[in-house]
């Protein structure tokens, strides 16, 4: 038969209007056999097994089927974090599937919530302190909604934070109606002063009170906003609910939804502007079948989860919040989740081919410059054949790009030193490129945050009037201080920063006639390589030495030279420790960032803007 024809006679299998069949997950009864437009199907579970996702579905107009798919599951069972995240696998604007990897040839699709400079997201978080919740799995509670408020205001987005516990009757501790629901340091404030004993004299479980009093907050800002402003109408609105879903007074909590759904006028135009989740989060013995009830019911979704402690949850957040959609600038935002790529982890990281062979790394530190070391450049000639590779999500290998310009340290010269007996100097080992295109934001490609900038100032949350000696007492406040850099494979690799060594004066190698080792280590230079520190290979020279605080990522300098190849000169993807007793130990060398301010600010004036030293 002619292709063509086949294809036709296939199509008039499945008339226009109709859906695929639904399926019946393990453990469930379907009654329903029909897959019309406007037909239903509904499930029930065998045995003990509780139901999460849709009892009932409808056949919709796009061959969709309304809801999320139902799932039997054993009633003291919790979700994985890796198994909730491509739940939430989708971002609002796109219904995405990710293949579930505990439901074989299942998919499960969810919803991120959005990120976005412009607009406004309205944060509702409601903490059930009820007798049925005990007083441990509260402070659970508490822990991961800070975790959830530090972790959403490190994008510095337009956001009001809502505290609301629960017991018999809701306690409004923030209200997003006060100002201070958007500082980040008051909301948490308030959180750590939330008290589990606040509810004794009421111990009761009334969720529908709880929801109902953010209907009223959202009636109120309403009023205050007008009802038909855009001001009002293009607020986001996230509800997360932390219970065990025991509700024994108030009546259904699911009436408090509709009314919800109601004033925030929520139709299929409008779905993107309201996501309830409802999560159980500790050992607790959580009533599914209300916990699925509350959670949004959005095609091909799911809301509604358990977790066994904050650390899951903080893996689901990641997932739950959507930087893609930041197409700014937005500095030192790595995707920290344990699903995440190497790439999406540290989107600062590039590549840099001198002669179309890899021979170091950089770091984005705006949409078109890239940071990295002197060094690398010795014995490039032609810069117009130089290459840049930056992070794609569209290629697993990254986008190449041309130089317009290279700044190299006039300062930096390998041999100054050798008539002092110094075969390699490495002060000033610093240059910038400049692409010639500017990157396009993705949570593949996006700059670090540099210290001693405005940028750095709002991710550090800090005064400002903040300086740049500031910014080193805030980052380099220890004399040990923890921090990374990526291996050639794009893994985050660690080590401990330290100032000053005298380890050099052991290498009769490579400095045969060293009488004094600040000749050699500057106080240009951080030094690691101690204890159970990584070392740097070659070929990852000039890539960023960086510290994380609040949820982002700051570079505090980047790896010049060292004592030891942990790479040799064969398998660049095979490290090996040094051998214990090694002299000299395998210390390496960092350009200290904040010894360098003068320089960067020279040629970044106008690409940065700089705190006063």
């Amino acid at each position: 038969m002619d292709p063509l024809m086949a294809f036709l006679c296939l199509l008039s299998l499945y008339p226009a209007g109709y859906c695929p069949n639904p399926g019946i997950s393990v453990g469930a009864v379907r009654t329903g056999s029909r897959f019309g437009l406007g037909d239903k199907v509904t499930y029930r579970c065998s045995s003990n097994l509780v139901l999460t996702g849709s009892a009932e579905r409808e056949c919709q107009s796009n061959g969709v089927w309304s809801g999320t798919e139902p799932i039997c599951r054993q009633p003291y069972s919790y979700d994985f974090p890796e198994d909730v995240a491509p739940a939430l696998g989708a971002s609002l604007s796109h219904l995405l599937g990710a293949t579930n990897p505990t439901q074989k040839k299942k998919k499960s699709v969810g919803r991120k919530i959005q990120i976005q400079r412009s607009g406004h997201l309205n944060l509702y978080l409601l903490l059930d302190a009820s007798q049925s919740v005990a007083e441990d799995d509260f402070h659970i509670f508490k822990e991961s909604a800070s975790l959830m408020v530090d972790r959403i205001f490190s994008f510095e987005i337009n956001v009001s934070v809502a505290i609301i516990t629960f017991a018999s009757k809701p306690k409004i501790i923030m209200s997003v109606l006060h100002d201070n629901s958007r500082d980040a340091t008051e909301v948490i404030n308030s959180l750590d002063n939330v008290n589990y004993k606040d509810h004794e004299n009421g111990t009761g479980t009334n969720t529908y009170a709880a929801l109902d009093s953010v209907h009223i907050m959202m009636n109120n800002q309403m009023q205050r906003l007008g009802m038909s402003t855009a001001a009002w109408q293009e607020i986001r609105h996230a509800i997360i609910l932390l219970t065990d879903g025991k509700s024994n007074m108030g009546g259904s909590p699911k009436l408090a939804v509709d009314n919800i759904k109601e004033i925030l006028n929520i139709n299929q135009q409008r779905n993107d502007y309201l996501d309830i989740y409802a999560i159980g989060v500790g050992k607790l013995d959580v009533d599914w079948k209300e916990l699925n009830e509350l959670g949004s019911k959005k095609d091909g979704e799911r809301h509604a989860f358990i977790l066994q402690d904050t650390n899951a949850l903080y893996q689901v957040f990641e997932h739950m919040l959507d930087v893609s959609k930041l197409t700014d600038t937005i500095c030192g935002v790595g995707n920290m989740s344990a699903n995440a790529s190497a790439q999406e982890r540290t989107p600062w990281h590039v590549t840099i081919k001198p002669k179309s062979q890899e021979t170091c790394r950089g770091a984005l530190i705006s949409d078109q410059w890239v940071l990295t070391a002197a060094h690398c450049f010795r014995h490039a000639e032609n810069s117009s054949l130089w290459r840049v590779n930056v992070g794609d999500p569209n290629s697993q290998w990254g986008k190449d790009f041309s130089i317009e310009k290279a700044v190299i340290s006039s300062g930096f010269d390998v041999f100054a030193k050798k008539n002092q007996g110094i075969l390699e100097f490495y002060g000033d080992d610093i240059a910038l490129l400049k692409l010639a295109q500017k990157v396009k934001m993705s949570t593949h490609a996006r700059p670090i945050c540099l210290p001693c900038t405005v940028e750095a100032n709002l991710a550090l949350r800090r005064p400002p009037g903040s300086t740049c000696r500031d910014h080193e007492s805030e980052l380099l406040n220890k004399l040990s201080v923890p921090a990374h850099f990526v291996a050639l494979n794009g893994s985050k690799l660690n080590i401990n920063l330290k100032t000053g060594t005298e380890v050099v004066s052991q290498d009769r190698t490579t400095f045969p006639d060293l009488t004094d080792v600040r000749e050699v280590v500057t106080d240009q230079f951080l030094c690691s390589g101690t204890e159970n520190d990584d070392n740097p290979c070659r070929g990852e020279s000039g890539g960023a030495v960086f510290l994380e605080r609040r949820y982002r990522f700051f570079q505090v300098g980047l790896v010049s030279w060292g004592l030891y190849n942990p790479c040799g000169n064969s398998n660049k993807n095979s490290r090996q420790k040094a051998p214990r007793g090694k002299i000299p130990p395998p210390r390496d060398f960092h350009i200290n960032l904040f010894r360098l301010q003068p320089w960067l600010r020279q040629h970044l004036e106008g690409i940065l803007n700089f705190l006063p030293l």
